[in-house]
């Protein structure tokens, strides 16, 4: 026990009765707590550089304690003020009963000069961490601890340290989180303008969730290469450039380059897009990964971060709450308080309906729940399951479009947009009759052929086949369900505002590359397994899998066949007898639908 320093109670009678052998600053305690005592504004200067257990004398830590009441309070601090809270709390002989109130209240610095000594204070109570860590590893040596327990002992010490810096001091995230009325009240938040795309506001927390085939990654991706370029998104006007972090530990280096130089991006075309590529972050549900990440947000003076996938950066058990929890407090919660917006991407569980994978603890601290789906085709529906604002729209119904250049894909030719509106569609408005594939698509497909409510699998899966719409056959059934549960009332009424039929939304490049995966639609998308991918009725065969009318479909040839416009592959006769002069996935502006001859409504 010789190497480690006993405490000697006669080391008290030195230095006002305080161990010289401990690092301190008396002096300059003395000084700031005299400035604070006196001004509001000197307090919430040093609480930026200070926290109570960084004064050493327990008076000055009492004294400083009951100045932060008070300026929580709103009112300007006084030592009468002072010393009547600490004689409220029966604590006054703590402070020489009211003596050292008197002393240091005499005789202060002014306000402006009081950050100085507070930095002063600071150094001595960081030494003197560092002395307490020390005498922590040496008893732990002497006691014969392994090089693992020395090693955590290191590590735990790094991370408070680290914590501390990323997080600020003192109790002025309390005084700063208190409300000035007049600037509240003042403010319009209804006004407060949406990130582009619309998905949430700045400085919100959402999560994307989706199955793995979903393409989840390759859809936020754009999103933020848009925000950071400034461009629009989803029909969403353009805004100023973000600063956009992105965390990825799921995507591949060649992936992200494949899928940047298809968005159109490139050397010189990233705007403020900062990417970090499986980044040696400790995990973010731990006081170090809090503290990396901040560190790194603040070296890239980042607006918002993506975390992609956020199963990827935790340590702990996804179906444990204390997971997400720690996740909110060491990281959601520093990002919430610096006004950092955050994405983070997310899986769905085994059972869809109960939303992304593991507890639902972890749906409680976000803004916002979106849950992404592929119908096939290219189409996608987005949705929204939770909201704290209720600010913004609740759905959008999307065409992701790609196309290939040869063996690569086109760079420029790969983006996600939105679909033609329904706004009087199935499902009270929810626009997910005009997505092909979907099962309010199917629904509203029967409902305009007359099939009555109670008809069956069978029944709905010939009328589908006779309509030349595929469908998956999970799809058919959940329709077939559907329209029973409105009861057996014979044949509905179509609405005259529904839209017609559509053919499939067609492949969105031109075949298949040797050089790709087999079944590869979008860039960097993997092909989608056996049964996922919507499958057409068994006869006749859709557009879509016999490139829209070629050899060997049952209209014929394509020899006297109108043209796409923009990939000049053959059109479907129904198709161009309605006006059409693209493909769907091949409208170079929105991707929607192109207005029916002679209407007077045109798509923006």
């Amino acid at each position: 026990m010789d190497n480690v320093r006993r405490f000697n109670p006669r080391d008290l009678a030195d230095n006002d009765g305080f161990n010289p052998n401990v690092p301190h600053d008396l002096e300059a305690e003395a000084l700031v707590i005299g400035a604070v005592m006196h001004s509001a504004p000197a307090f919430t200067e040093c609480a930026t550089i200070l926290d109570r257990e960084d004064f050493y004398h327990p008076g000055h830590r009492l004294i400083w304690d009951a100045v932060a009441g008070i300026v929580a309070k709103g009112e300007p601090p006084h030592p009468v003020l002072v010393r009547a809270e600490i004689e409220k709390q029966g604590t006054l002989h703590l402070v020489e009963n009211g003596g050292l109130i008197l002393r240091l209240g005499t005789e202060f610095l002014p306000a402006a000069n009081a950050p100085h000594f507070a930095e002063r204070v600071y150094g001595t109570a960081r030494q003197r961490r560092y002395d307490q860590h020390a005498n922590e590893l040496k008893a732990a040596i002497l006691r014969k601890a392994d090089a693992d327990e020395l090693t955590e002992l290191v590590n735990a010490f790094q991370q408070g340290e680290q914590l501390r810096e990323s997080t600020g001091h003192g109790p002025s995230h309390l005084t700063d989180a208190l409300l000035n009325w007049d600037q509240f009240f003042a403010t319009d938040f209804g006004a407060v303008q949406l990130l582009p795309g619309k998905l949430m506001g700045p400085g919100q927390q959402i999560t994307v969730v989706g199955d793995g085939k979903a393409g989840k990654s390759l859809f936020v991706q754009e999103w933020a290469w848009r925000m950071a370029t400034g461009q629009p998104f989803l029909g969403d006007k353009a805004q100023q450039p973000i600063r956009v972090l992105y965390l990825d530990a799921e995507n591949g280096q060649e992936q992200v380059q494949e899928r940047f130089l298809s968005f159109g991006g490139g050397h010189g075309r990233m705007g403020q897009l900062r990417y970090a590529s499986f980044p040696p972050v400790r995990p973010l549900d731990t006081a170090g990964g809090g503290a990396d990440l901040m560190a790194l947000v603040k070296a890239t003076q980042a607006e918002l971060v993506v975390i992609d996938t956020v199963s990827r950066f935790i340590s702990g058990p996804e179906n444990d709450a204390d997971t997400w929890l720690s996740l909110y407090r060491h990281t959601l919660l520093p990002l919430k308080r610096e006004r950092v917006g955050s994405i983070r991407l997310d899986h769905f569980g085994k059972d869809k309906e109960r939303g992304g994978r593991g507890s639902s603890a972890k749906t409680q601290d976000v803004d916002h729940v979106w849950e992404l789906a592929a119908q096939g085709g290219g189409s996608l529906t987005l949705k929204r399951t939770h909201t704290r604002t209720g600010i913004g729209p609740d759905y959008f119904a999307l065409l992701r479009q790609a196309r290939r250049d040869g063996d690569n894909w086109l760079p420029g030719g790969t983006r996600h947009v939105l679909a033609a509106p329904d706004p009087d569609g199935f499902n009270s408005g929810s626009g997910l009759a005009a997505i092909p594939g979907t099962v309010e698509y199917i629904v509203a497909a029967l409902d305009r052929a007359g099939l009555p409510n109670d008809a069956g699998n069978p029944t709905a899966i010939k009328k589908l086949a006779e309509l030349q719409i595929p469908a998956r056959k999970d799809k058919i059934a959940d329709a077939v369900r559907a329209r029973k549960n409105r009861g057996n009332s014979g044949s509905p009424t179509p609405s005259p505002d529904l839209p017609p039929p559509l053919p499939a939304t067609p492949s969105p490049e031109p075949g298949e590359s040797p050089s790709k995966t087999a079944g590869q639609t979008f860039p960097g998308n993997p092909g989608e397994p056996r049964g996922t991918t919507p499958t057409a009725p068994p006869f006749p065969r859709s557009p879509s899998q016999e490139g829209e009318g070629g050899a060997g479909h049952p209209r014929g040839g394509s020899e006297n066949r109108a043209l796409c416009e923009v990939c000049e592959r053959p059109i479907a006769p129904d198709w161009a007898a309605r006006g059409y002069t693209t493909h769907l996935g091949c409208d170079p502006a929105t991707g929607s639908h192109p207005d029916a001859p002679g209407s007077t409504t045109t798509h923006a």
